[in-house]
């Protein structure tokens, strides 16, 4: 759809239009006002948010004010329950999704932070429990699956008139990082991955396609890096676009709260290939240094 037909503005759909006892619809939390600079993208392509630095990148909120929509277990096909991050403004076109699991035995509130944070800067973002906490990562990369289907299809109009239901994306945490890979082997048309801390015994990826950036943490004792994101990233041979980063420091509970360093880096990744904005490149390709990370490894074919 031309990007000029996506700027209609919408009306927002009030808790009981969409089913009485089933969904909440709440007001986020609003950053400061930031002033939206111009810049040179694909036509085609929505451009959401101020020019990136890494100061705003290291925010815990964009710019973009969200509200959030919480949906009981009942009423999810294939997943628990969750809960729907969208922005307010609905005169930029349309937004890109963005599907997030949690780790073993871990609820929803593991991932939690990560859903103000996206959101904010432009992106629809839900995140789910599982069926079990003991889901192992292939029936959380099956829930993902399903929680974006669930997104593109089911949720309230309000989240889906701002949805582009083609300009999706997983992530996880620890086995829910493995569930995201699992998910985009399975779905090759999801434009990015960004698997936490991820854990998965099964180390071979060639199948993987989706752009994918894989965060681990140097102090992580759960799943290291040197056990399961160093091996995925190695075998991730079909993947064109791929990262690896390794945190200074970071263990296994530090991708479970709000952090500058993984947030700059996810956010970045998924602008860049959800949203096709060239302006992140500065931040991903070449490798950077520094930065309060351990390793970067990159293969750098998208500048």
């Amino acid at each position: 759809m031309p990007f000029a037909m996506r700027k209609s503005l919408i009306a927002l759909v009030s808790a009981a239009a969409v089913g009485a006892g089933a969904l909440t619809i709440t007001t986020g939390a609003e950053a400061a006002p930031v002033a939206i600079v111009p810049a040179i993208v694909p036509a085609a392509v929505p451009v959401h948010g101020a020019d990136p630095t890494d100061a705003n990148l290291r925010q815990p909120l964009g710019d973009l004010a969200y509200s959030k929509v919480t949906v009981a277990d009942s009423q999810t096909p294939g997943f628990g329950a969750a809960t729907i991050y969208y922005p307010d403004d609905t005169t930029r076109g349309t937004y890109g999704g963005v599907a997030v699991v949690p780790g073993y035995t871990s609820p929803q509130s593991a991932v939690a932070w990560l859903g103000p944070r996206l959101a904010s800067r432009g992106f629809v973002v839900i995140t789910i429990a599982t069926n079990s906490v003991y889901d192992q990562p292939t029936a959380r990369g099956r829930q993902l699956l399903s929680a974006l289907d669930y997104l593109t299809a089911s949720s309230p109009a309000a989240v889906r008139q701002r949805l582009d239901p083609n300009r999706l994306a997983v992530m996880g945490h620890s086995m829910g990082g493995g569930g995201a890979l699992h998910a985009v082997s399975q779905r090759t048309t999801i434009k990015a991955a960004v698997p936490l801390a991820p854990y998965n015994l099964d180390k071979t990826w060639q199948q993987v396609k989706t752009p994918t950036m894989l965060i681990g943490g140097s102090a992580d004792r759960v799943t290291t890096v040197a056990a399961h994101a160093r091996p995925f990233y190695r075998s991730m041979t079909g993947a064109r676009e791929r990262a690896l980063v390794n945190v200074q420091g970071a263990d296994h509970g530090t991708f479970v709260r709000e952090n500058a360093t993984i947030g700059k880096y996810t956010t970045a990744w998924l602008k860049r290939f959800v949203d096709e904005d060239t302006r992140y490149d500065q931040f991903l390709c070449p490798a950077p240094t520094g930065d309060g990370l351990a390793e970067y490894t990159a293969s750098c074919p998208n500048i």
